[in-house]
């Protein structure tokens, strides 16, 4: 290895032997993210108590700007989820669906998702309509004319991935979200591969709602991720579990899903847009 790959294999504990690239599925942490989440763990258990009532809404918080700065939005549009399909799950549960609506889907989407997404529409009697992307790609224009395609006036929401799980395809999602949203439809994006890996700006993105993980490109903790919702929809949306939160007085006290393992959450203060390097030292 020259000296840049070794720089960068020793901020990791993976094994030596293995050339480690699959951080799509789940990115290995870097040892100072691992050593910081141990801290977290250790103060937490000298005093559960205070660490929960009293410096954990803090903790969070700043953790939640760092993470609204870095995908370009405002920290009171998102909230923390343990993974995007979670955030998936939190939005389409919300939503009420009736006897002849439809949810776009495609042929490219997480698996996870789409089970969700075809279990609302069995539950409600609506349908899910599968939009047929084909691979491989010759244009842009290919992805938008085959979701358009499938819109009719019954279309409720789209649930389309930022970038396909099983195919890797960038799709070009802002453009959707406009196309769509002229039409008369929102968008949830799957964006579980999105931060970390493209530059996000979730504001100029526009969609309805965003979900993505943080433990796969940004490397972070194992069960965190982010969702965030345009702020004229966030009095619809509610967590896949209703705990103290859902009466809180402080609405930024009201997180979509539990709080459980807090110190999973914990991103380093003001991440810039060039990752990882800027918080392990020089390359």
């Amino acid at each position: 290895m020259d000296n840049l790959d070794t720089h960068w294999a020793e901020a990791w504990d993976l094994d030596p032997g293995v050339r480690f690239l699959n951080h799509g599925s789940f990115g290995a942490c870097p040892r100072a993210v691992l050593e910081a989440q141990s801290r977290l763990q250790a103060e937490l258990e000298r005093e559960p108590v205070q660490f929960m009532a009293r410096r954990l809404p803090s903790y969070l918080d700043d953790a939640r700007e760092s993470l609204a700065s870095f995908v370009g939005a405002a920290a009171s549009d998102l909230v923390f989820v343990p993974n995007a399909t979670t955030g998936v799950n939190a939005v389409l549960r919300s939503l009420t669906f009736e006897p002849g609506d439809e949810l776009l889907v495609t042929n490219h989407g997480y698996n996870a998702c789409s089970n969700a997404a075809r279990f609302v529409c069995e539950r409600a009697g609506a349908e899910a309509k599968v939009a047929e992307i084909p691979f491989p790609l010759q244009s842009e224009q290919q992805v938008l004319d085959a979701i358009l395609a499938v819109v009719t006036p019954k279309t409720r929401l789209a649930l389309i991935d930022h970038i396909t799980s099983p195919t890797g395809l960038v799709l070009p999602i802002a453009r959707i979200v406009r196309e769509l949203r002229e039409r008369g439809v929102e968008t949830l994006v799957d964006g579980a591969h999105g931060p970390g890996m493209l530059e996000l700006n979730l504001d100029e993105i526009g969609a309805a709602y965003y979900t993505g993980n943080c433990h796969k490109w940004l490397c972070t903790p194992k069960g965190s991720g982010l969702l965030h919702v345009r702020r004229d929809l966030q009095d619809s949306v509610r967590p896949t579990v209703i705990s103290h939160g859902a009466n809180s007085p402080r609405a930024d006290r009201r997180p979509l899903g539990p709080a459980r393992d807090s110190h999973r959450h914990r991103v380093p203060r003001g991440p810039d847009r060039r990752g990882l390097a800027s918080h392990l030292g020089p390359s």
